[in-house]
């Protein structure tokens, strides 16, 4: 089964299943999509069992055809440890965020998208055309990972920017168009600067019809000058995707006008491609220019640590919150990217997948708090661990997760990443420690001010303002629902709320079960990683120093259950 295409069925599944659900009316094209999410996981499952961890190949699962030979592109696909575990990732998130959108589209949201509350054509066309646009991320998101030739890396990187703006843009908040616009304009900035340095790439490589593929442009001479450039191209790319200070700011506006799902999906796996990209390319293929950018590359991610950490503090509104912690998270992988070891290199690897699951779950139960209240101000909360207290469990536990507490997954992520730069950079880990503080205040003052304090005011003898699934199904009098919801808001009432209903129980389920597995067990996960980690920093020139331990699965194990020092 070796020869077997499976990154190519990983992309086309999802693909054609996006074109088909496109065309189905709103109720069977979610469930279709669901299933094909199901399917493409299960695909992926399959795939990474014929991964082998000992082999010494750099990239397994490969495929390599003749493209565009004139200009040097094949269609070349393949994974290392890195890739295989962000492929995953992004193949678990896929049915957990098309769970989540179940009822995103229901006929009071929809209404506002259609010529009118009684347009059903319109409204189930928007319904199909809102999961068709999630589904079709997911050939994306594995192209990305996939892809070992550089030009065709750069068509995945620019192609999954159609479903993001259309899905922020079509289905997002009030201010959707300028969150939408913004988030284009800096990514297409970010990849024409990326353009014009895989062009002067493949001008300084060996050329050819495959001059594009990461094996041939591995290991040049570029040096000078050159490398410098061509470097600042692929990291300024990366960077406003990741997103770091200062290039962040299209970051929280597109979260907080997104729903729930696609911003989980844009931060928690899309903003991924800029670390991943720092490692694949930046690394890999300048290595002396990597070197030479080490200390401005290591203060701007402090200033994202601290940046992002103090400003998510001061924000009144969640969703813009959970996007500030990610520029800090983000800050973080950067760290551990640029620090050089193999124990901080690999808690950066381990890192991005932790903190997709996390951001997955913060985003995703805030999101089912404003389903509830129908506004995404922390002011227009308090008290809600008394009226749903299963809800406001999972939403401690996603923020404990979030400020990295022993035990859970984010813990040990930190915990190698900080570790590791100490062992070479210690005032940058004494700095970068400053976040863990940060990020307790900023956790631990969001939950007391959404569900602590005195029970909040129950409205009887009036139609539901807060409601669960169950309560949806049986609304009919949408003009009043609507104007009853905005008066509940404005007078600082809440209606009878249901708690989390089984739909959103599965799709937090999974999301606390990694946190709790790679929390006490993260050796599966840095076994697979561990070895492109060594082979990255042998390609960059770089070995641990002297007096570091480099990491290891049973070193990390003990570190997630051992707390005393976090």
């Amino acid at each position: 089964m070796s020869d077997f295409p499976w990154l190519t069925l990983l992309i086309v599944v999802p693909l054609v299943g996006s074109l088909v659900t496109a065309f189905l009316p709103g109720g069977l094209a979610k469930r279709v999509a669901l299933g094909v999410s199901l399917l493409t996981l299960a695909i992926g499952v399959a795939a990474a069992t014929q991964f082998q961890t000992g082999s010494g190949e750099q990239f397994q699962l490969a495929e390599q055809h003749s493209w565009i030979p004139s200009l040097g592109v094949s269609y070349a696909l393949g994974v290392d440890g890195i890739s295989l575990a962000l492929i995953l990732m992004a193949l678990v998130l896929a049915p957990i965020c098309l769970l989540a959108a179940w009822h995103d589209l229901d006929r009071r949201q929809t209404a506002s998208l259609a010529a009118s509350a009684e347009d059903e054509t319109v409204s189930t066309r928007s319904e199909s055309t809102y999961f068709a646009l999630l589904l079709s991320l997911l050939p994306f998101m594995v192209g990305v990972f996939a892809a070992t030739d550089v030009f065709l890396f750069y068509v995945f990187f620019e192609a999954m920017l159609i479903p993001v703006y259309f899905l922020i843009g079509l289905y997002g908040g009030e201010r959707r168009q300028y969150a939408a616009v913004k988030f284009l304009l800096y990514s297409l900035a970010g990849g024409l600067i990326m353009l014009v340095a895989v062009i002067g790439l493949y001008i300084a490589g060996p050329g050819g019809s495959d001059g594009f593929l990461v094996e041939r442009l591995t290991g040049l001479e570029i040096g000078g000058s050159t490398e410098k450039w061509l470097f600042l191209g692929f990291f300024i790319a990366f960077a406003i995707k990741a997103p770091m200070w200062p290039v962040h700011t299209w970051l929280p506006d597109a979260a907080a006008e997104s729903r729930p799902a696609v911003a989980t999906l844009l931060v928690g796996v899309l903003d991924k491609v800029g670390t991943y990209g720092m490692i694949r390319f930046c690394l890999q293929l300048f290595p002396e220019a990597s070197q030479w950018a080490t200390p401005v590359v290591i203060a701007l991610a402090l200033v994202s640590i601290l940046y992002g950490a103090v400003l998510a503090i001061g924000q009144v509104d969640m969703m813009r919150l959970i996007a500030f912690t990610s520029i800090s998270h983000f800050g973080f992988i950067v760290l551990g990217i640029f620090a050089f070891t193999s124990t901080a290199h690999a808690g950066s690897n381990l890192y991005m997948i932790n903190h997709g699951f996390s951001t997955a779950a913060l985003f995703l139960v805030a999101g089912m708090l404003v389903a509830r209240r129908g506004s995404t101000r922390i002011d227009a909360y308090g008290g809600w661990q008394r009226v749903t207290p299963v809800l406001a469990g999972v939403f401690l536990v996603a923020g404990l997760s979030a400020l990295a507490l022993p035990g859970l997954s984010s813990f040990v992520s930190e915990f190698l990443v900080i570790t590791g730069t100490f062992q070479r950079y210690p005032w940058a880990g004494a700095i970068a420690a400053l976040g863990l503080v940060l990020a307790a205040l900023y956790v631990l003052l969001l939950y007391k001010r959404v569900m602590t304090g005195p029970t909040p005011e129950i409205v009887e003898g009036e139609p539901t303002l807060l409601r669960g699934d169950e309560s949806a199904q049986r609304e009919q009098d949408l003009p009043y629902i609507r104007e009853d919801l905005d008066e509940g808001v404005r007078a600082g009432r809440i209606g009878l709320v249901a708690d989390l209903s089984w739909r959103e129980k599965a799709v937090v389920a999974p999301l606390i079960a990694s946190f709790l597995i790679l929390g006490f067990y993260p050796a599966p996960v840095l076994d697979v990683l561990n070895p492109a980690v060594e082979r990255t920093l042998d390609l960059v020139g770089v070995s641990d120093p002297d007096h570091a331990v480099p990491a290891s699965s049973a070193e990390s194990a003990d570190a997630s259950t051992n707390g005393s020092d976090h």
